[in-house]
């Protein structure tokens, strides 16, 4: 019978005839859903938030890679719609999961939007149907989580449900790779579950490589920004010792980059940022540690890139002090409020991190300017307008994010002090330092 099922939801996979519910409608699943709705097939999004719902009928895009176009034009031909109900994923002949999983305070993985969602979609699932998560975890949680809760429910794995994990790969603003071009990891608890999920994305997706099993797919991830995080941390030492020597690390990076073999360019800054970078290593370290293994890298990778926002602030308290000014009370300007450049992406952000340091710690009053993040709610700060009048109080300006439409010269210009934590100024100007 099991085989049956399986041939029954690949013909509809194949065809277009299926019907894909996203939950959350996010940086990931609203692309997600739009490559979906792309291939001729319908899909519902599912969000928790009434204001993202009703935009999203509306056609209204509050995601950088989609536009308004291409949202709008999915709505009118009735491929795509988004919904508060879980009641509407009964139609959906497979299940995507894409929602948060931050870590808690006390650094271990924070699952709970997982099992809420899978909690809310179950009374509602027609069968067969397949059902992938996509969201960032650690080792085992497909099969001992997702898999369980659903199977423990009455439903028969490789019958009535079907199971995978893949990745995640989103890299916001990236004008080259998208979903559809970059390719998709898929790993199932069971071989039918591989094999379905398999063909379900190689309709959307150009190319999809299937591993063993869902703990390898969850491993792939985690590699992936593992390698980012601990080689962000090697060059970001690399500064911290070049600072020491009065040597200039950026044109050191610069130098070995021009090797075209057993090197790859990574810079400092003043911490890192996003969802992914931060996070998957620790939920790795986290699970490692349930099987006596204990990893030093990522614990060491962590400790530096967790304290360059205090080296950045530590920084700027030796420039001014250079200058015969005291930080505190004093106006900084941090220049770029996004994790990472032309985002309007707060996430993680190293920036968040230095305006609490220098507010809290320093009695510092903190603006801003960023020409993607309007507002800041949590810290009740509106993005200042960039002129030579806005900066004419101003005792230092922070490089925090290199944004490429920002007026570099006209801060160059007017502030007294610029520190430049993004080798974003090309400007040899006296009142510039670099990270």
């Amino acid at each position: 019978m099991g085989s049956d099922r399986v041939e029954m939801l690949r013909r509809k996979f194949e065809s277009g005839d299926a019907t894909f519910a996203v939950i959350g409608q996010g940086y990931v699943g609203l692309p997600l859903a739009m490559e979906v709705t792309g291939a001729g097939m319908r899909c519902i999004g599912v969000d928790i938030s009434e204001e993202r719902v009703a935009q999203a009928n509306r056609g209204e895009s509050y995601i950088i890679d989609i536009s308004n176009e291409t949202l709008k034009a999915a709505v009118d031909a009735g491929l795509y719609s988004a919904t508060t109900d879980y009641a509407d994923v009964a139609e959906a002949d497979a299940i995507s999961i894409c929602v948060p999983t931050p870590l808690r305070k006390t650094r271990d993985p924070d699952i709970s939007y997982i099992q809420a969602a899978i909690k809310a979609l179950r009374p509602h699932l027609k069968t067969p149907c397949l059902i992938v998560l996509e969201s960032t975890t650690y080792p085992g949680t497909t099969d001992e989580i997702i898999s369980d809760m659903l199977t423990g429910e009455g439903l028969e794995l490789d019958e009535d449900v079907f199971v995978a994990f893949s990745p995640e790969r989103v890299d916001p603003g990236n004008p080259v790779y998208g979903l559809k071009n970059t390719p998709k990891v898929i790993g199932g608890v069971t071989p039918a579950s591989t094999e379905l999920a398999t063909t379900l994305y190689s309709q959307f997706v150009e190319q999809v490589h299937a591993v063993g099993n869902a703990r390898e797919a969850e491993m792939v991830k985690l590699l992936e920004n593992t390698f980012r995080a601990v080689n962000i941390a090697l060059v970001n030492e690399m500064m911290l010792m070049c600072d020491r020597m009065d040597i200039d690390i950026w044109s050191v990076i610069d130098a070995a980059g021009t090797k075209p073999f057993g090197f790859m360019k990574f810079t400092p800054g003043p911490g890192i940022g996003g969802h992914c970078i931060p996070l998957d290593p620790t939920y790795l370290s986290w699970k490692a540690k349930s099987y006596g293994f204990y990893n030093r890298f990522i614990e060491l990778a962590t400790d530096i890139n967790g304290n360059m926002p205090r080296f950045v602030v530590n920084k700027l308290v030796r420039l001014m002090n250079q200058q015969g000014k005291a930080l505190s009370g004093s106006k900084v300007m941090l220049l770029g409020m996004a994790y990472k450049p032309d985002i309007d992406d707060l996430r993680e952000s190293p920036a968040l991190d230095v305006w609490a340091l220098l507010e809290r710690e320093w009695g510092v009053e903190v603006c801003y300017h960023d020409p993607f993040v309007t507002e800041i709610k949590s810290l009740g700060a509106k993005s200042t307008p960039l002129s030579a009048e806005s900066l004419a109080g101003i005792d230092a300006v922070v490089v925090t994010t290199n944004h490429k439409g920002i007026d570099y010269d006209l801060v160059v210009a007017n502030a007294p002090l610029v520190l430049d934590t993004r080798n974003a100024i090309e400007s040899a100007a006296e009142n510039v330092v670099r990270l």
